[in-house]
């Protein structure tokens, strides 16, 4: 998926310092999508733990908002299923003004409030990521479609942190 590297790329262009937020449940199928590409990258970019740090939110992302303080990143990826309206799996750029447009599941805190609090807080960029899930029930397991773009996903972001 070439313009998803694109546009990811153009968005962390003058980034000094990036926070990945994976963000859902692991109760409930794909919904897990967001732990599952922060999960990834946490195993495979530990060399550059300087610029780039993976945070697994789960289902309470607002409990780890002090801990991305700390970090004091230039911008903040947060990765999550997100309904879309879109066939399963498809990967999205959502602009944070626009968050509250769009369906994200099992948050205890809505992740609009988050996204502003983040931005006016630490004076950072936000970008939120969203997969389309084909089913959010009860159950362990992710459906192929959704298991194929947390791999893009997770190689695109790869790719762009070891090109900094």
């Amino acid at each position: 998926m070439p313009t998803l590297k694109v546009a990811l790329k153009k968005q962390l262009n003058s980034a000094l310092k990036i926070a990945l937020l994976g963000v859902g449940s692991e109760l409930r199928q794909d919904d897990a999508c967001g732990i599952l590409v922060a999960e990834k990258l946490k195993e495979s970019c530990r060399l550059q733990c300087k610029k780039f740090r993976v945070f697994l939110g789960a289902t309470a992302p607002e409990n780890l908002t002090g801990e991305i303080k700390k970090f004091k990143p230039s911008h903040v990826i947060i990765v999550d299923a997100a309904d879309t309206g879109k066939k399963a799996g498809s990967i999205t750029l959502i602009k944070p003004r626009e968050a509250t447009g769009v369906s994200f599941s099992t948050h205890q805190l809505p992740l609009s409030i988050m996204v502003e609090y983040l931005m006016q807080s630490l004076a950072c960029e936000v970008v939120i990521i969203g997969i389309q899930p084909k089913t959010t029930k009860f159950g362990f397991g992710i459906s192929g479609e959704v298991k194929k773009s947390i791999d893009i996903l997770s190689r695109a972001i790869q790719e762009i942190i070891r090109g900094r």
